[in-house]
Formats: C-alpha cells, structure tokens, sequence
C-alpha cells in the first residue's frame, strides 16, 4: 500500500510540475513589470519621453514606390519597454504584396484605413483562411502563423495600421529566411522538389528586388 501511494504521489507531483510548466509556456511574453514603467538608458523622462513623434511624415504623404512598413516597437519608441504593445503602419502601393511571414511572438490586429486588401494566413493543419478587406474592416492574424497582405488593385494604395501585444512581436519572411540566407542549394533543391538551377533564379530574384 505505502508502494503505490508513494507512486501516485510522484505522478501527482510530476503532474503539477508539468501543468505548471504548460501554464508559463502559454502565458509566455513580454515580461511583466513592477513599476508604472520603464526609464530606457541615457533618457530623462518628462512629457516627450512617452511621444513618438516619427510617424508625422507618414500622415498626408504621397504613397511610396513600394511596399512601405513605418514601426513604433522599442527600437523606435523605448518608453514601450514593459508596456506589452506595438503598432506599425502598412503602406501598400497598387499591386504591390507584403509577402508571407510570421510574428513569432504576438498575433497582428489589421485595421484597414483606406482601400481594399486580400488577407490570409495558414493554420498548422495547412488550411488557408482569406478575405478581402475594405475600408474599416479589422482581421486578426493569430501569433505565429505565415500570413500576407496583398493589394490587388492596379491602380489604387492602400494604407493599414498593425497592433501587436508585444513591444517587438518579431518579423520572420519566408521568402528571405529561405532563400537569402546560407541554406545549401542543394537542400533547397530537394525540399522544394526542383533543380538547383530554379533556386538559384529565385535567388537572384529576391536579390535583384533587394
């Protein structure tokens, strides 16, 4: 008897250490803080410390050439330091495309503030969810998952802003993070089932729009 309860007392207490484990796994982010925020080195901290005041040059701006992201992370405003929110704004020339990447460590809230857009992610499962957005509609990209933004028109910009519950939600393009980087071309080769010589053209490809 004393056999079996000291057993089911190790399961139980492995049991609680993995649920524990699972609990932080899940709930894993930006840090929590334990002031009413954070003072980033070499800054003082008054009004403007908590203003960002870079984007003015985007508002009333003709719309870029390209595909155009203007962040607001830490990088560019420290007062976010702990604060657990980021935002972008997404500028979209006609026909131009955000091509497909990932967030590793946030989902992105979309608000289109003008013109039309063709959404979508893919789940784990490989199941691809689209829509196309107007003017006002929101979509959720959710953490993690390879999405895109594109803007089909040929002859009309779209403009979007981004939110992010992470002060640096990360950005991990597919395209660049395949096929600029040092992966041998023969692995490639094989993993997309095609010759060297196709990879080394998209290669060039992506070098050239570079």
């Amino acid at each position: 008897m004393s056999m079996a309860f000291s057993t089911c007392k190790r399961l139980f207490c492995f049991a609680l250490v993995l649920a524990f484990a699972t609990i932080r796994i899940v709930t894993a982010g930006d840090e929590d803080i334990l002031s009413d925020f954070v003072v980033a080195p070499n800054f003082t901290v008054d009004d403007s410390y908590f203003t960002l005041t870079n984007l003015r040059a985007v508002v009333g701006a003709p719309p870029p050439t390209i595909f155009k992201v203007s962040k607001a992370s830490l990088a560019e405003f420290p007062a976010l330091a702990g604060q657990s929110v980021s935002y972008a704004i997404l500028q979209y020339p006609a026909g131009s495309i955000n091509p497909p990447h990932t967030h590793p460590r946030s989902a992105e809230l979309l608000f289109l503030l003008g013109g039309a857009l063709e959404v979508g992610f893919i789940d784990t499962t490989n199941k691809l969810f689209t829509q196309v957005l107007q003017t006002g509609d929101l979509f959720v990209f959710p953490k993690g998952l390879v999405h895109y933004q594109f803007n089909s028109d040929a002859n009309s910009s779209a403009t979007a802003i981004s939110a992010f519950g992470s002060v640096n939600a990360g950005t991990i393009s597919v395209p660049t993070t395949v096929f600029a980087t040092n992966i041998d071309d023969a692995i490639l080769a094989k993993s997309f089932k095609t010759d060297v010589a196709t990879i080394q053209k998209l290669k060039a490809g992506l070098s050239l729009k570079a």
